[in-house]
């Protein structure tokens, strides 16, 4: 299961909002869906998406993942002092 967080930081910038997750093995974001898209990057550490019947695994290394609107999906850390950031339109999150 994994344990949900709130974002560490969470910003605007020309259109788009940013939400950036420090999270330590176990913790992100539960299973859950949006009416919108949004990109995910990990930025240090590693993680792994999992989304209707996927799962990959995500470092620093691994292409920005778009996660489609209205399909379920969750993220949640591997390693202690992961960072994982989530990229919303503006006013979509």
């Amino acid at each position: 299961m994994v344990v949900a967080l709130n974002p560490a930081h969470s910003f605007t910038y020309d259109g788009a909002a940013l939400y950036v997750y420090h999270a330590d093995k176990g913790e992100g974001l539960p299973r859950h869906e949006h009416m919108y898209a949004h990109a995910t990057l990990c930025a240090a550490g590693s993680c792994v998406v999992r989304k209707e019947g996927k799962e990959l695994v995500m470092t620093k290394a691994t292409q920005p993942v778009n996660l489609v609107a209205g399909q379920w999906h969750e993220l949640e850390a591997l390693e202690d002092g992961t960072v994982f950031i989530n990229v919303f339109a503006e006013g979509k999150q």
